[in-house]
């Protein structure tokens, strides 16, 4: 799998060795130990994927991951502290596609890493989802199309992450049907569903809310089925 990859972690050990499990997948690495570094990479590197650590000497993953979504939407993941439960969900709102807690086997960041990288292609694809049919959705005064990955909302264009895009476009494909968290999650994420991907979905589902200015307690759009999952209406 070909693709260019930005590592950023102060822990120069940790950056070197995730870098040369990458490499041994064929993956191009770039690589840097503080946050402005980083960032200066992303806008003159071709990047496909970024691994952001949270703990930073300068600025944090957080900051990074909010300046990446200003002009970028490949996948971010974040490296978060044993246990830091508002690490992952801050990250996940900033528009972090899925966080690994440190301590972490750096075959299952490259697990991850491989992970976000099919799913991101596949919904970043000219064509649509196997036997769906359909490249653009319009419904409710959104319309979404598959082809260039757009979004918008009574002819205003969204900013949403291929998460975002994601979740919207499998609701969407599913509308007057409720679609579970777990079915929600395997679709989006293309991995195992555990009992705490339940709060990465919530998390997305939040964030993707506020950009559409739905609430949860009165949703125009995305309505919570409470002990089931999520629908959208015909």
């Amino acid at each position: 799998m070909n693709a260019d990859i930005l590592v950023v972690d102060d822990e120069q050990a940790i950056a070197d060795l995730v870098e040369v499990y990458l490499k041994n997948e064929g993956f191009t690495v770039h690589k840097f130990y503080n946050g402005q570094d980083a960032l200066h990479g992303v806008e003159t590197e071709p990047i496909d994927l970024a691994i952001l650590d949270v703990m930073l000497p300068d600025l944090d993953g957080f900051f990074i991951c909010r300046k990446i979504r200003e002009n970028h939407n490949f996948p971010v993941i974040m490296l978060t502290a044993k246990d830091e439960e508002v690490d992952k969900i801050t990250g996940l709102t900033l528009g972090a596609d899925d966080y690994v807690t440190k301590p972490f086997q750096p075959l299952e960041l490259v697990a991850r890493v491989k992970a976000q990288l099919r799913r991101f292609t596949q919904y970043n694809s000219v064509e649509p989802e196997q036997g769906q049919g359909e490249a653009i959705l319009e419904f409710s005064g959104l319309v979404l199309n598959h082809d260039n990955h757009e979004c918008y909302l009574n002819e205003k264009l969204l900013s949403l992450t291929p998460t975002e895009f994601s979740i919207l476009w499998v609701l969407g494909l599913n509308r007057g049907h409720v679609v579970s968290s777990e079915e929600l999650f395997q679709s989006v994420w293309g991995e195992k569903y555990y009992s705490n991907s339940n709060n990465t979905v919530m998390v997305h589902i939040r964030h993707l809310r506020e950009k559409m200015r739905d609430s949860a307690e009165h949703p125009k759009y995305i309505k919570t089925v409470w002990g089931v999952g999520y629908k959208i209406e015909k």
